[in-house]
């Protein structure tokens, strides 16, 4: 069923097989969230686990705590519980430290393999990627170059025959654009590159598929589409037939082969374990926990049906109103958000804050992008259908061109 009436969406949430996991998440009344692909909403069992680490794990049982609340295997059983969300194995996938930490180990990881010494990334991606990239060449002589990868230059820069590791986004974070992930390692793999993928805006929000794609390395966080909490650890996957060759540049007592025998040389840890590096951030993994328990028991399957069915409508009622949608048309390459742009320049930030004052939440990406993130967990159709209503209703009144609504905030 296409919803064409905000009554279609009524009787598409009705039905909806995920409708049960809106209850598993905090939701401020009146309010339409749209921001989930920046900031996830907060899981209601989050609290109660975060409290109870806090207050009994380490308030009452204090250092013992390591042992017996399981502290010292938590990279090793969060990143298990992360692993089915990417398609890996259990044993492929850590949990610690933040995705620019975890980017640099994998990238300089990647480079010690080979004996090119070219990194190819994409411009215009994120700027952690654009900047670790940098600083991870700069320390081992590497030359970067960039392409956009969603045309012929890709191709082209991997057949120089120079390239010694692949650096992309699954899904670009300002369009949203989901690349061929498992097409595009398969012909870095021909041309003898390595690759490098940064799921950030992919993990929760498409099935991805690391192990049967042949990918190399990945990197992601967990505060957006698995709503882990703000600054939430990151995680870092390793394919399995790299674990006995991969040497991460930061290597800390907890990538060692033995730490407690506090050996003063460095062994690195047998599998994915020799990419940690320092302790963890105990207390926001009990958050992480928390939400990874709601996803055990989602389908991704599901969520992305419901995420191209929300995304259809959102463009559909958008484009209604002139604006250009530079998030792909074709589901083959759409992630799970929508990015606008509105014909007069300037326009996209006051018109995202005209629209969070109605009470819905979408986010501003420079230079004039307008993005909306599409959460199927807790996310409703008829959310959606006012969502757009409410956007239409903004730019038809023009009640965008306040004053007001292009003063900038520090964080936009």
């Amino acid at each position: 069923m296409t919803p064409t009436t905000r009554a279609d969406c009524v009787e598409l949430d009705r039905t909806d097989p995920l409708a049960a996991f809106r209850e598993e998440f905090v939701l401020p009344e009146g309010v339409v969230y749209l921001d989930g692909n920046s900031l996830g909403a907060l899981p209601r069992a989050t609290p109660g686990r975060v409290a109870d680490m806090i207050e009994r794990e380490w308030g009452r049982d204090l250092i013992a705590s390591w042992n017996t609340a399981g502290w010292w295997d938590k990279p090793r059983t969060l990143g298990a519980k992360i692993a089915p969300l990417v398609g890996a194995d259990p044993d492929e996938v850590i949990v610690g430290d933040g995705t620019s930490t975890n980017l640099f180990k994998a990238l300089v990881a990647a480079l010690r393999m080979s004996d090119r010494n070219v990194v190819l990334g994409e411009s215009g991606n994120f700027p952690t990627d654009l900047y670790v990239t940098e600083g991870a060449a700069g320390l081992t002589g590497a030359v970067q170059r960039r392409v956009d990868p969603d045309g012929p230059e890709l191709p082209a820069a991997l057949a120089a025959g120079d390239v010694a590791v692949l650096l992309l986004s699954h899904v670009d974070y300002r369009s949203g654009t989901l690349r061929d992930l498992p097409a595009i390692t398969r012909m870095a793999h021909e041309h003898g590159a390595l690759v490098v993928w940064d799921l950030c805006h992919s993990v929760g929000a498409v099935p991805i598929e690391l192990s049967r794609s042949g990918a190399d390395f990945a990197v992601g966080c967990t505060y957006k589409y698995l709503n882990a909490g703000p600054g939430a650890p990151a995680f870092l996957y390793a394919a399995r037939r790299h674990h006995d060759v991969a040497d991460q540049p930061l290597s800390g007592w907890h990538g060692h082969a033995n730490p407690f025998d506090f050996a003063p040389d460095y062994e690195p840890a047998p599998g994915v374990s020799r990419f940690l590096s320092g302790s963890q951030p105990l207390v926001a993994d009990a958050a992480l926990e928390a939400s990874l328990d709601v996803w055990a028991k989602a389908d991704m399957a599901q969520v992305r049906v419901k995420s191209l069915a929300m995304t259809d409508l959102f463009l559909r009622i958008a484009q209604g109103a002139g604006l250009e949608s530079v998030t792909p048309l074709d589901h083959a390459h759409r992630g799970s958000q929508v990015a606008l742009l509105q014909p007069e320049a300037g326009s996209g930030y006051p018109i995202v804050r005209a629209l969070i004052e109605r009470g819905v939440i979408g986010d501003f990406r420079a230079p004039d992008v307008m993005r909306f993130g599409f959460t199927p967990l807790y996310l409703r159709y008829v959310d959606v259908y006012d969502a757009a209503t409410a956007l239409v209703e903004v730019l038809e009144s023009g009640e965008w061109r306040q004053e007001r609504f292009a003063r900038r905030s520090q964080v936009t």
